[in-house]
């Protein structure tokens, strides 16, 4: 059996480098898959797999006519919030494997924000058409309720992806914390500015490793090198290419900082204490999922908000580093065994179309 799997792949993005890792994990070992990226020879290289440019027309219309499947892997994908043309592109490939014969699965997805009638036409359509549907968050949820399309909620599949160590990490200093920031119009240049010399103060009052972690090094990168001169302690940035090895790195953290959702997902899966920064609903219902301390950075919002100095930004921290909670080992293995789901979901549908 051939499955076609779409996403954000190849794009330098941690976080849906981990779906996809997550997804072929799960995949039954009897599945050929085929990848769409945006960097296919990379893909095939890290991943062991067939891989293709994923606007190229004419590879993905052969690739849809010799495949069984298409599986939508993951993420925020059905949003235009960055863009209209990504629920137009991704709904558009589940209508074209539907009108070609392949069952289709929407897995792991986090839908919305849907703010225009065109998008949310599309989602709607191309999910209802569905063989099956998954979804990682109660928003996601919602859309499917509000369109009657039948569909699983359960948490985000990179719960369940396999860690890996990170080589050296343990003989860095100890305690060690986590920051992973991303750029975004509400990350101003004066909120950046108060956040680092929040840092700062943090990392002297706790004697603590800062590890720098940018999931996009192509857009989070140039903030970790902005903020890491500023340290005076140890600290060191992590760009790592293996989202198992992203994932195995908040093995060794006391606590994470971090815009990133899959950043405060892995944080959480390897029992670490967490401070969010959210810029997305995503984030937010993660934060309310996990009652996670943090600052919702619009300005418009009615959940905590961004703090007026940085001394109250340390305090904050301070107060999770010293009385915060991690999840337990039951809450973690709950999580874990939930986002098995999405696997279930897989050979369910898989089984049947084989048979």
């Amino acid at each position: 059996m051939r499955a076609v799997l779409c996403g954000y792949y190849g794009l330098g993005n941690g976080g849906d480098e981990a779906l996809l890792a997550t997804l072929l994990q799960m995949l039954p070992p009897t599945v050929t898959p085929v990848v769409l990226s945006g960097n296919p020879v990379e893909t095939a290289q890290r991943y062991g797999v067939e891989a293709l440019p994923r606007k190229a027309i004419g590879p993905i219309m052969q690739a849809l006519r010799g495949a069984n499947v298409l599986i939508l892997g993951g993420g925020s994908l059905l949003q235009d919030a960055t863009s209209r043309q990504n629920p137009i592109y991704y709904a558009g490939l589940l209508v074209l494997a539907q009108w070609l014969g392949l069952k289709t699965i929407a897995w792991g997805q986090g839908i919305g924000p849907l703010n225009h009638r065109l998008s949310r036409g599309v989602g709607h359509y191309a999910l209802s058409h569905c063989n099956a549907v998954s979804v990682r968050d109660s928003g996601s949820a919602a859309w499917l309720a509000r369109w009657q399309v039948p569909g699983m909620q359960a948490p985000d599949p990179v719960w369940a992806l396999e860690a890996v160590s990170v080589e050296g990490l343990w003989e860095l200093p100890a305690p060690r914390v986590a920051v992973a920031l991303r750029p975004h119009p509400w990350l101003t240049t004066a909120r950046l500015e108060q956040f680092t010399q929040a840092l700062v103060s943090f990392q002297k009052a706790t004697q603590t490793c800062v590890l720098l972690v940018p999931f996009q090094p192509s857009k989070d990168l140039a903030i970790a090198e902005y903020i890491q001169p500023r340290l005076s302690g140890p600290s060191r940035i992590y760009a790592l290419s293996d989202p198992r090895q992203l994932k195995g790195l908040f093995r060794g953290v006391e606590m994470t900082i971090a815009m990133r959702l899959h950043a405060l997902i892995m944080a959480a899966a390897e029992g670490c204490r967490s401070f969010g920064l959210s810029y997305d609903p995503k984030v937010s219902h993660l934060m309310t999922d996990l009652d996670l301390p943090g600052v919702d950075l619009n300005p418009q919002s009615s959940g905590p908000r961004w703090p007026d100095s940085p001394e109250q930004m340390t305090t904050a921290w301070l107060h999770v580093y010293a009385n915060g909670e991690s999840p337990s080992p039951d809450q973690i293995s709950s999580r874990i065994d939930r986002a098995r789901m999405h696997q279930d979901l897989l050979r369910d549908i898989l089984t049947s179309a084989r048979d």
